[in-house]
């Protein structure tokens, strides 16, 4: 593995250990030349997928811009990145799950923002707020009061099933 900083190619593993699931194998790693370290992620290579576009183009899924979207959503919240890896590592099963070999963006922004709903409502909003092109206040207002009902309607289901249970 060619070091990310010196460039040289030689290192040693100082620690292995899985990673989601056991689908990835973590390895901490340190330069024999300079002695820095870095981690790298090993994965089975998987059957390419694409990404149908609106305009219908087709582009291979790369996991990166799921993580680049997500990590430009939660930025400057309380949002780790461990976080942010598992929910880009969820998106991506649940894609490869489907058995499909094309799957339209839409639906991976739809996956995207339900996950993103889940782990942080501002993160969620930002993203829908380039996700859906709010060309305006008040489509952004509909959006937050669309997220008040969710939630409303999440807490009296909780009730129930508290009222239920006892």
């Amino acid at each position: 593995m060619r070091c990310p900083f010196c460039k040289q190619d030689s290192d040693k593993v100082i620690d292995s250990r899985a990673a989601n699931e056991g689908e990835v194998v973590r390895r901490r790693r340190e330069c024999t030349a300079c002695s820095k370290r870095f981690t790298t992620y090993e994965r089975v290579e998987e059957i390419p997928m694409f990404v149908v576009k609106k305009d219908q183009r087709r582009e291979a899924y790369e996991r990166s811009k799921v993580l680049a979207g997500v990590y430009k959503a939660c930025e400057k919240r309380p949002v780790s990145r461990d976080q942010i890896e598992r929910l880009a590592y969820t998106i991506e099963r649940e894609l490869r799950d489907s058995l499909k070999d094309e799957i339209a963006s839409q639906s991976i922004g739809d996956i995207l923002m339900n996950r993103l709903r889940d782990l942080d409502e501002i993160a969620y909003v930002r993203f829908a707020s380039v996700y859906k092109a709010f060309g305006d206040l008040s489509s952004f207002r509909e959006e937050i009061e669309r997220l008040y009902e969710i939630a409303r309607q999440e807490r009296i289901a909780e009730t129930q099933q508290t009222l239920f249970d006892e």
